[in-house]
């Protein structure tokens, strides 16, 4: 499972020592004693943004925000707002205030599971300083005399304006050739905010709730379950959280659902809130259906630009010797509100969504002072129309509506959903299959695209060249998904998820409440309600059962004694007529896998040739971390008709893998078709 203050080994880079006063002009003022605050009535009476920068911290303001920032760390230690001192919780140490990370390792260490760098700066430099707005740098680079000094060139921004209830963050991650090799695992910005504060979170429409307090979490008041980031609540401070389960997994997004996602203090006499809000996605990994952490128990708001989870080790960015890399994560925007109306939340969380949309609006940024980061006119946009040609579906050729189509580094199809060294661009397609994807960096991209309720992954034969202020049309593109004959059978839908499949109810003693009635899969111990439903196993007969009632969300293990045992799954259905020397195909499409293995048998597989299996895949832990998805795998079995009769055949779908009962996969959609159209159809249609 991922860290949650543990399991990699915390190293803090060697400090430099302290650099003298910055001048900036009027906005100077003498040196602050460390953690002291400053009023921000001196920048409301200039009417614009001040910056004082002391031996220890730096203070920004403008009149409605105030940020102090240790120097040169660049670790953000205060936020004052609305007549209160720090929305952080700052403690003076490691994981408390905002604070950027990285879990990272090279060849030959000696930590397996990598180590995390708090990315201490080791110089502060202010890159601009105006009564309009000011950006602060603060910098660190990789120290060969330390063999735990992360290698890399890291530039940390932080970006205030005139009048704006709130401060921007991006950072410049940059390999040089010179640098030896590393691989990074996760990296993000995280945000600690005050404990007496804070008690009520907002992730989505939906997913809203009070929240019980960290310490909830300790024991005795807490009772660690499966793993540590899933805790029993057994004697919380607040009795309305007794029996519940606290996991920050359940409160997880897919990127292109994570806009905005906060916290506001629901008990102080003027309600704010504290949002992160993500206006583009380009600096991302994983495209639009990453999924990943937000907001959780802490109270932390996090923006994870890098992270393995849902998907395992094939997110990670491998860097070798003498490979030049640079990317510009962020920025995103730290948006502060208050409410004039007591309780009510709603309508902070309104205006947190409407300010994110602005943000969105304003994309690309155009005061941002890195010449890393191109602004609209050194951007340009490609469009087309997406067409499906689906045999057996339509005679002719089909607009691909609602089609997710991107632009990602050059690859293989499918290749984009575990990209992470570069930038990513994605839209919806339209009702008539249009897309334009806008504001794309210039570069040397592959055009990709899937299309919900249809098999596998396009990919446009030609890499697309971007360039600063060109727009380019594709025209009209064909995607034939994969398709050997008409359909027999089908399981589910082919939309990458397994939200179709039928989710128990949760065991009432692992319950969140948040959840009884929405998103069932984000509750904690579904894996092991299958045990309890299916003592015989899942039989599903074609015809009869119902996807949505019948088949079990995610395939697990079940637990006999003290050992874990597989599972397999019976699908019964008849066939009038068999072509003995045709071929049959089955496709098996899966939203998320751990550790699994597939092995397939038709009609028990006695016949030679009736036994398939595949290779061991995925490690995205999507079952334990409530997901509903992770990464798509898809298999083809060609089954020769002398392996099917006439009448009732079964197919058996057995998970090998057994050590533990987070091992399984999710399955999407499975199919099966007859022959193609040279054999005689032995569906008797047309």
């Amino acid at each position: 499972m991922a860290r949650a203050g543990g399991g990699a080994t915390t190293v803090m880079a060697a400090r430099w020592s302290l650099i003298l006063l910055v001048a900036v002009g009027a906005s100077c003022a003498p040196d602050l004693a460390a953690g002291a605050a400053a009023s921000p009535a001196g920048a409301a009476a200039l009417g614009g943004v001040t910056l004082r920068a002391g031996l220890r911290q730096v203070v920004v303001d403008n009149g409605v925000v105030q940020v102090t920032l240790s120097r040169p760390q660049g670790h953000i230690t205060g936020v004052r707002y609305n007549g209160e001192r720090n929305l952080l919780q700052y403690a003076g140490g490691e994981n408390s205030g905002g604070y950027w990370d990285v879990v990272w390792n090279y060849p030959g260490s000696d930590q397996p599971r990598g180590m995390i760098d708090m990315l201490d700066s080791t110089e502060f430099r202010v890159v601009s300083s105006s009564q309009e707005q000011v950006e602060l740098s603060f910098r660190s680079t990789y120290d060969p005399a330390s063999p735990n000094s992360v290698r890399l060139t890291i530039d940390k921004r932080l970006v205030m304006l005139k009048g704006s209830s709130g401060f921007y963050c991006y950072a410049i991650f940059e390999h040089p050739s010179n640098f030896p090799s590393l691989n990074i695992s996760e990296a993000r910005l995280a945000f600690k905010l005050n404990t007496n504060k804070f008690n009520y979170m907002a992730v989505s429409d939906d997913i809203q709730r009070y929240m019980p307090m960290a310490t909830d979490r300790d024991a005795p008041r807490g009772e660690t379950l499966a793993y540590k980031e899933a805790v029993l609540l057994v004697d919380p401070q607040e009795p309305q959280f007794k029996g519940e389960v606290d996991d920050k997994y359940q409160y997880s997004l897919d990127n292109k659902d994570n806009v905005v996602h906060g916290w506001i203090s629901s008990s102080h006499p003027n309600p704010m809130g504290f949002w992160v809000i993500t206006p583009s996605n380009e600096f991302k990994s994983g495209g639009p259906t990453k999924r990943e952490l937000t907001s959780h128990v802490g109270p932390t708001s996090l923006v994870m630009f890098m992270g393995t989870h849902y998907i395992g080790k094939d997110m990670v960015v491998n860097l070798a010797g003498g490979e030049y890399w640079k990317k510009v994560l962020g920025p995103v925007f730290i948006y502060l509100n208050s409410s004039p109306k007591r309780g009510d939340l709603r309508a902070l969380w309104q205006d947190a969504k409407a300010q994110a949309q602005a943000e969105v609006s304003k994309w690309p940024y155009r005061f941002l002072g890195s010449p890393d980061f191109p602004m609209a006119g050194e951007r340009g946009s490609v469009a087309g129309r997406l067409m499906v040609r689906g045999r057996y579906m339509s005679n002719g050729d089909m607009p691909a509506a609602t089609a997710y189509v991107g632009l990602a580094a050059p690859g293989l199809p499918g290749s984009w959903a575990t990209e992470s060294k570069n930038y990513q661009f994605w839209t919806r397609a339209g009702s008539f299959g249009r897309f334009t994807i806008g504001n794309v960096r210039a570069g040397v991209y592959n055009l990709y695209a899937w299309v919900p309720g249809f098999l596998g992954d396009y990919m446009y034969t030609f890499s697309v060249t971007i360039t600063p202020g060109r727009a380019i049309d594709l025209g009209d593109l064909v995607f034939e998904p994969p398709r050997s004959g008409p359909t027999l059978w089908e399981i589910g839908v082919p939309d990458r998820t397994a939200a179709e499949f039928f989710i128990p109810d949760v065991d009432p003693k692992y319950v969140n409440r948040l959840f009884l009635t929405k998103d069932k899969y984000r509750q904690y111990g579904l894996w092991e309600r299958y045990a309890d439903l299916y003592p015989n196993d899942l039989v599903f007969t074609v015809g009869q059962s119902n996807y949505s009632e019948d088949w079990f969300f995610a395939h697990v293990t079940r637990k006999q004694g003290n050992v874990y045992v597989p599972t397999t799954r019976q699908i019964r259905f008849n066939l009038d007529r068999v072509v003995a020397d045709g071929t049959y195909t089955l496709r098996i499409a899966i939203a998320a896998a751990h550790m699994s293995r597939l092995q397939v048998h038709v009609n028990g597989g006695a016949r030679r040739g009736g036994v398939f299996t595949t290779p061991e895949f995925g490690d995205g832990n999507a079952i334990a971390r409530h997901g509903i998805h992770g990464v798509q795998w898809s298999f083809e079995f060609a089954i020769r008709g002398y392996l099917l009769s006439e009448g009732e055949n079964t197919i058996s779908v057995t998970q090998t893998r057994a050590f533990d009962e987070f091992m399984g996969v999710m399955y999407d959609y499975i199919r099966l078709e007859g022959p193609s159209g040279s054999v005689r159809d032995p569906t008797g249609g047309a």
